[in-house]
């Protein structure tokens, strides 16, 4: 009864705001020739924000195929994304890596706000600049995503039948599964702090964040699984760990938003080849949605491997998975 009467209020608060925008820009950044690749800095317009970005060309191929790529669920692109995006440059592919609103460099307020509304709105912006790039084959363009951006390149290749393939790395699939996958203290704790979150933005120009990441008993986090914190901690290292505690913080509203996000709902209308990757101990997300959302695609291929949400970034899972990743995205983005 306490989930009906939970749900009930969730129905009944707004919707989040967005904001609007053209323009962009590039300047050049660093030259990594000795790696076969050269990264440029970039930047893009997304409803009003300059983002912040980097475009990996790798050395020696004209106009090659591009990914896109953005991070998960309050990541930054410097979060372990250049470990994939070199090693698709080395294999002869443009790599497009963005932040979102609010992140990092990225302009735009309320800052780290997490909203997928938003997030597939800079999404759509990103691939409508690498479409303006003559340095790149956008028509031979994938998306690439894990997490929580993992639902939203289902969701943006359902949406734009130009996309070539996507990858879904641990992918985000339904908000109510994974609302209804937590205890009953996390929902009412998530639902206070939110409901805390909606009256501030209503009523003051003050939000109420919550951590991102925190660990069970401390600090409520939105990511307070026992394997969360120290997950985050081995993905960045000390010294990034410390940069990113600075922003270990978010509007708690997400706590809402997230719960009504389903990208299994898109599942069906990609129609691009996918690459989809499930964590068979997943405790972040219900370990059966990456084959639930792959089983609806049309032209899926799904690979499972016995490790948490947080472990594809370094080590044996990563070197397995970025090969597979490079021969799917190789593969899917020759010429016709």
């Amino acid at each position: 009864m306490f989930r009906g009467i939970c749900l009930v209020l969730l129905l009944m608060l707004p919707p989040s705001l967005a904001y609007t925008a053209d323009g962009s820009d590039s300047t050049h950044l660093t030259d990594n020739k000795s790696h076969g690749f050269t990264r440029l800095n970039q930047n893009f317009m997304s409803h009003g924000a300059k983002l912040g970005a980097w475009l990996y060309l790798p050395a020696g191929v004209p106009k090659p195929p591009v990914v896109v790529m953005a991070h998960g669920f309050g990541g930054q692109r410097w979060m372990r994304l250049p470990a994939y995006a070199e090693r698709f440059a080395g294999r002869g592919m443009a790599v497009f890596v963005f932040d979102y609103r609010g992140f990092n460099d990225s302009g735009g307020l309320p800052r780290n706000y997490i909203n997928p509304s938003r997030h597939l709105e800079d999404w759509q912006a990103a691939i409508n600049y690498v479409r303006t790039l003559d340095v790149v084959d956008s028509k031979r363009m994938a998306l690439w995503g894990t997490s929580f951006s993992a639902g939203h390149v289902i969701v943006s290749a359902a949406r734009d039948p130009g996309i070539s393939a996507i990858v879904a790395q641990v992918p985000f699939t339904d908000g109510i599964t994974t609302a209804l996958s937590y205890r009953l203290s996390f929902q009412i704790k998530a639902i206070y702090h939110a409901l805390w979150d909606v009256f501030s933005a209503v009523f003051t120009d003050q939000r109420h964040n919550v951590r991102i990441t925190s660990t069970p008993g401390g600090d409520f986090g939105m990511m307070s699984t026992p394997d969360a914190l120290t997950g985050m901690l081995n993905l960045l290292g000390t010294e990034g760990a410390k940069a990113y505690e600075k922003d270990n913080l978010c509007p708690a509203n997400i706590a809402i938003t997230l719960t009504f996000y389903r990208p299994i709902r898109y599942a069906a209308k990609v129609a691009c080849p996918a690459l989809v990757i499930g964590a068979e101990k997943d405790s972040l997300f219900p370990p059966d949605g990456p084959r639930k959302a792959a089983k609806r695609m049309k032209k899926a291929t799904y690979i499972s491997l016995p490790m948490g949400h947080f472990e594809p970034y370094v080590g044996e899972p990563f070197e397995k998975l970025v090969v597979q990743m490079g021969d799917f995205l190789q593969a899917n983005l020759s010429k016709p």
